[in-house]
C-alpha cells in the first residue's frame, strides 16, 4: 500500500487554527505551542539573568543620616517615601533607632565577626612576651658583662689601664 504525499501550502495568518487538540503535531514539530519555551534565533547567547543576594553593607554615617532625615519627617507618608528612596525596610529604621536610643556608639559600627578575644589570655600572653624579652635582655648584659671583664684583664695584662691613668 502506498500512501500519497502532497506538498503543504502555507495557512495565511488569519487562518490558524486556535484549537490546541487540531494540530497538535503541526505545533510540536515547528515548537509553536503555545506553552513551549521561546528559543533565542542567535545561538551561544543567554539572556537569563541570575540574581545573586547580596548582603547590603550600610556605614554608619549614612544610618545616622537617614535616621535624621526620618526624625525630620512630619507629614504622613513622608517616611514611606524616604524608606523607598534609600531602599531600606522599617524594621531596619527601627532597629536603627533603638540602638540610637540605647546610647550603644558601637551600635552603628559594623561588628567584627568571629570568637572573640578573651582579655585574660590576652594579658598571659603580654607577660609571656615580656618575659621572653626580659629573659633575651639578660643573656645580652650576661655577654656585655663578660666582654667587659676581658677587656679589663687584658688591660690589667697589657698594663694599661681602661680609665685612662697608667699604673706603675
Amino acid at each position: 500500500m502506498t500512501v500519497h504525499q502532497q506538498p503543504k501550502a502555507p495557512m495565511p495568518a488569519g487562518q490558524r487554527v486556535t484549537d490546541p487538540g487540531a494540530s497538535q503535531g503541526a505545533r510540536r514539530a515547528t515548537e509553536d505551542a503555545p506553552g513551549s519555551p521561546h528559543q533565542d534565533p542567535r545561538p551561544g547567547t543567554d539572556s537569563e539573568v541570575i540574581a545573586h543576594a547580596k548582603r547590603r553593607n550600610i556605614p554608619p554615617a549614612q544610618k545616622r543620616r537617614i535616621l535624621e532625615e526620618a526624625d525630620r519627617c512630619t507629614k504622613p507618608g513622608e517616611i514611606g517615601a524616604l524608606m523607598r528612596r534609600e531602599g531600606i525596610y522599617s524594621s531596619a529604621l527601627s532597629t536603627w533607632r533603638r540602638q540610637r536610643e540605647a546610647g550603644d556608639l558601637a551600635a552603628l559600627t559594623p561588628q567584627k565577626r568571629g570568637p572573640k578575644t578573651d582579655p585574660h589570655r590576652a594579658e598571659a600572653a603580654h607577660v609571656a612576651a615580656l618575659t621572653r624579652e626580659r629573659d633575651q635582655l639578660k643573656v645580652r648584659l650576661d655577654k656585655a658583662l663578660l666582654v667587659i671583664d676581658v677587656q679589663k684583664k687584658l688591660a690589667a695584662l697589657l698594663g694599661n689601664s681602661i680609665d685612662g691613668t697608667e699604673s706603675s
